[in-house]
């Protein structure tokens, strides 16, 4: 916090549009004297009966067994009750308490992958299926609680997860971005992709609930939190039948709105033990990558990760947490020169061997960064998508095979594609060919110019660079993430000149004895080449709205004419 506040003192901190009661304290430090106030959050306000109301009808209307009315219909009907719900939302925040009711949980088991074998248990995903209501008093706790920890910097600005300007696009642009810039500087890499086996659903309340002390949430909002975790239950639901209830005695449930933000608040110690070790990391939600970059003649570098997979073994054990060494993936990239292309590691008398793919967030990385094996995925992917899209293309009108074509074909092109920006023409052709032939289904004529100005389609080429224009735009702007906005600099003028041209980006210098050609595909050298190139109107677009609104305009004109 910016401002010294005495000791102590209690102030009201407006958060999210609540007024969140925070108590800050002080500690002598080690030189003497006082440190910087501590926050402490004591309460959880209550909300008005419009916030109520926003809650209500702004979530989505998933309706579960649970439920005792549809969700649609509770938020049609949510004006004649709102009195009713205000005073129940609002008496558990003030008292800290959830009622059991609304701690009871509904488990649909959920297969992780289509091809995986349905017989093995272990291959489902336990989602658990909560009540409306249940869920609406979550999303009151989560924006008060989420605003207190972003302004005092208590979430790890390593993890993307659950976070607003974040995502798994911008995760991996975080780790190719690090992977890219060792390259160019001639250095190996070493990214290694850990699983955990049943992350949410080991979570022990204890050491959480301390976790959540040790960062200033106490009094009654910790007793909700409490409240929360304690005395939940749960049934299974498979084909007609349902289990009987059981009690849930750790982890939080998946499928909930406060789950995510507790378990990353669980895991924020985690950080410390890999950066002890001179490594780099970086989380989305449980799925964590280590990166580890060094020179080529370093001979020790197997003992270095072997002895940091070793501390988080222990991390994890003593956090009732299981590192899964069997799913755990490791992926080298050889630098100039490097005298070996093979890594293994050994932890817990288990051996690690690197490979020459691996798939991270639903992007398969390879050990070039060249995305080859990652665009025949994609493509193989929506060539199935179009074939059975054209089998009943007869049967859909062309507004329905529009919007399945966008839906099952198009998505998966656009899907983190930030990444192959400044890729050679003939590496992303295979997908301009895909949405040849998606535009060529929707219309059933073949000139595809016209096509794609008649969807509103960018060529693909086109949309990488609109995406990572729009990265770039949040950068600038100061929404996009932190990691993010470290990497462009706006451009300063030594003198003014009436000729000067504002909103421009500093472009990239080139460093001694890097590369070129791997530099030229840096996010941190790509955006800044692409936006001083946008007119004036895009690059001081006062929002994303209006500066998309610019944008695609400019691309379709620059490369469809």
């Amino acid at each position: 916090m910016s401002t010294q506040m005495s000791f102590p003192e209690m102030v009201s901190d407006s958060l999210c549009g609540n007024s969140l009661v925070v108590e800050t304290h002080s500690f002598i430090s080690c030189m003497g004297g006082w440190s910087q106030p501590i926050p402490q959050v004591t309460s959880f306000s209550p909300l008005s009966p419009d916030e109520i109301s926003h809650l209500v009808t702004a979530g989505r209307p998933t309706t579960c067994p649970l439920d005792p009315i549809p969700s649609s219909l509770l938020q049609t009907i949510s004006g004649d009750l709102l009195p009713y719900l205000t005073l129940l939302i609002n008496s558990s925040l003030t008292a800290g308490y959830v009622p059991s009711v609304f701690k009871r949980a509904r488990v649909a088991p959920l297969l992780k992958k289509p091809t995986l074998d349905p017989s093995d248990v272990n291959n489902y995903r336990p989602v658990s299926l909560l009540s409306f209501l249940s869920k609406t008093l979550e999303r009151a706790v989560l924006g008060q609680l989420s605003c207190y920890l972003s302004q005092n910097y208590l979430l790890d600005p390593n993890q993307s997860g659950f976070k607003t300007g974040h995502s798994t696009e911008t995760a991996l642009l975080c780790v190719t971005e690090a992977l890219r810039t060792a390259k160019a500087n001639s250095l190996s890499s070493a990214l290694i992709l850990l699983d955990l086996s049943a992350a949410f659903d080991t979570v022990n309340h204890q050491i959480l609930l301390s976790t959540l002390s040790e960062l200033g949430i106490s009094g009654t909002a910790h007793a909700w939190i409490a409240s929360y975790l304690t005395g939940r239950s749960y049934q299974v639901a498979w084909r007609e039948s349902v289990s009987a209830p059981r009690a849930l005695t750790t982890g939080v449930p998946q499928g909930s709105v406060l789950g995510p933000l507790l378990f990353s608040l669980y895991t924020k110690s985690l950080g410390s033990v890999i950066s002890s070790h001179g490594l780099s990391y970086h989380c989305y939600a449980d799925d964590t990558q280590l990166i580890f970059s060094f020179p080529p003649s370093d001979n020790q570098v197997a003992n270095r990760i072997s002895a940091c997979l070793a501390d988080i073994s222990v991390w994890m054990t003593d956090h009732h947490l299981k590192l899964n060494l069997g799913k755990t993936e490791l992926l080298f990239l050889p630098g100039k020169d490097c005298p070996f292309h093979d890594l293994a590691i050994t932890v817990d008398n288990s051996i690690v061997s690197s490979s020459q793919s691996a798939k991270n967030l639903g992007v398969t990385l390879d050990n070039t960064l060249s995305f080859s094996t990652n665009i025949k995925a994609v493509t193989r992917s929506c060539r199935f998508m179009l074939y059975n899209i054209r089998r009943v293309r007869p049967c859909l009108t062309q507004e329905a095979a529009q919007v399945l074509i966008q839906a099952l074909v198009i998505s998966r092109l656009d899907y983190c594609n930030s990444l192959l920006a400044g890729l050679p023409a003939c590496a992303i052709k295979p997908l301009q060919l895909i949405q040849n032939a998606a535009a060529r289904l929707v219309f059933k004529f073949s000139h595809v110019t016209s096509l794609l100005r008649s969807l509103h389609w960018l060529p693909v080429e086109a949309h990488i660079r609109y995406k990572t224009m729009v990265l770039a735009y949040g950068a600038v702007r100061g929404t996009a993430p932190p990691y993010l906005q470290v990497l462009i600099s706006p451009y300063t003028q030594t003198r003014a000149l009436r000729s000067s041209t504002p909103g421009l980006l500093a472009p990239l210098p080139l460093r001694k004895h890097s590369s070129r050609s791997a530099q030229s595909k840096l996010f941190a050298a790509l955006a800044p080449l692409w936006w001083n190139k946008l007119p004036h109107d895009a690059r001081t677009a006062e929002s994303i709205t209006t500066f998309r609104r610019h944008l695609k305009p400019h691309l379709f004109k620059e490369y469809l004419g």
